[in-house]
């Protein structure tokens, strides 16, 4: 089965509102073997509305609608959902003891236009809202499937949970559709692909099998998907795929699915019992951030201090003030030392420092803007290593934040930085 995801709204179209709906209903209609091949915005306007309405439906089997049903004047879905489906509207009990119900709850009564959201169209399936009072709808029309519901998140979503999803996954579509992101970092993207290699050895170009290169400013995610007429086929193409690039890429790969690189580390300190240390200059507290977002941190994250002067540099880490003096606080030098600073003075088992240029002021020809240097000391070692992040200077302090923490992975690990 095909779908289109439609949603309607001035609003986003004009970026007023990120449309997080589409990839929510996307995601959840893969689960269930629909694949979304088509995501269509609109504002509020009739004739668009109808346009988009006639071109999915004739087109895919699915199709999803989201926004326009509250109470306002510019709420025309309901409306152009009439004139589609050449019927009129009704009042359905439930729905109206619904909006009675929430109101109530809020010690208001509801006023007429509140009720009137209990109005739907003739001889559709109502799917009852129980976290607002716009209700959706369903139509079903020579085999295809035709859903109407609220653009408020949590109201789409849970219509998707208890009415959608388990309606469609009755239908049998014939198709698994799994997915699998590797995330990787420390690579650009033209060199992953190099590394890689041709596709056509990973899968065969009809197996039902992709792969998708994901790039973003802290590293590439691999998407890899897979449909087939089975689970159990459609997993094991999706391991297939996956073996072949750890195989490739091994050293770059750090996670997959959601977890994210300070959950990957928050692990193996654990498993090790080791403490972690952070001294930030360029990255502003960025790392701790990331560090302590993570539930039961506290087992492994000893301190973290932002040294952004040359004072502090000196005075909380032991800088050697002549190191600044002879290389300046954006050096090899003082990035070891800042680690180094950091452990012994928190007696914790690692200890990493950044120090860099996020600009977009104060870089020079020997030291640009996006220079950052990261240090690292353990019990054995102390070393730092250059990086030159290009960006803004948001991208400069992320990017410089990712290269910490996968440095700290990569030395847990023992994978070498060649």
């Amino acid at each position: 089965m095909k779908a289109e995801i439609i949603s309607i709204g001035d609003e986003l179209l004009i970026g007023q509102v990120i449309n997080s709906n589409q990839a929510f209903i996307a995601e959840k209609l893969n689960s269930v073997g629909v694949f979304a091949d088509r995501m269509t915005t609109v504002g509020d306007d009739e004739q668009e509305i109808l346009d988009a309405f006639q071109k999915a439906f004739t087109t895919h089997d699915v199709v999803t609608v989201t926004g326009g049903l509250g109470p306002t004047h510019d709420d025309i879905t309901r409306a152009v959902v009439c004139k589609f489906f050449n019927t009129d509207l009704v009042l359905d009990n439930e729905a109206l003891e619904n909006v009675k119900r929430i109101f109530a709850r809020r010690s208001m009564l509801p006023r007429k236009v509140n009720e009137d959201q209990a109005l739907v169209p003739r001889d559709c399936t109502v799917i009852q809202n129980r976290l607002g009072t716009a209700p959706g709808y369903f139509f079903e029309r020579s085999g295809k499937f035709f859903f109407v519901m609220p653009g408020v998140p949590y109201e789409m979503k849970a219509m998707m949970n208890d009415f959608v999803l388990p309606f469609l996954k009755k239908q049998n579509t014939g198709l698994v559709i799994r997915h699998l992101t590797l995330k990787t970092t420390g690579i650009a993207e033209s060199f992953l692909a190099e590394q890689i290699g041709d596709v056509k050895n990973l899968f065969s170009p009809d197996s039902g099998t992709t792969l998708a290169f994901l790039p973003s400013p802290l590293g590439v995610r691999l998407r890899i998907t897979s449909k087939a007429k089975s689970v159990d086929e459609a997993e094991y193409s999706i391991r297939d795929v996956e073996m072949k690039l750890r195989s490739k890429a091994e050293k770059y790969i750090y996670a997959s699915g959601d977890r994210e690189l300070e959950e990957v580390i928050g692990t193996l300190l654990k498993e090790r019992k080791f403490t972690l240390a952070i001294a930030e200059s360029c990255t502003g507290g960025l790392i701790a951030d990331r560090i302590t977002n993570v539930s039961g941190s506290s087992e492994y994250f000893e301190r973290g201090m932002i040294t952004y002067s040359n004072k502090s540099k000196i005075h909380e880490l032991g800088v050697p003030s002549d190191f600044i003096k002879q290389y300046g606080a954006v050096s090899r030098q003082v990035a070891e030392a800042m680690a180094f600073g950091i452990r012994t003075k928190s007696n914790a088992d690692i200890g990493i420092s950044t120090t860099g240029i996020a600009g977009p002021t104060g870089g020079s020809a020997e030291k640009p803007v996006g220079l950052v240097w990261i240090g690292y000391s353990d019990k054995d070692e102390t070393f730092a290593l250059q990086f030159n992040f290009g960006g803004e200077r948001r991208i400069i302090k992320e990017r410089a934040a990712q290269a910490a923490l996968e440095l700290v992975r990569r030395r847990m690990l023992k994978i070498s930085e060649q």
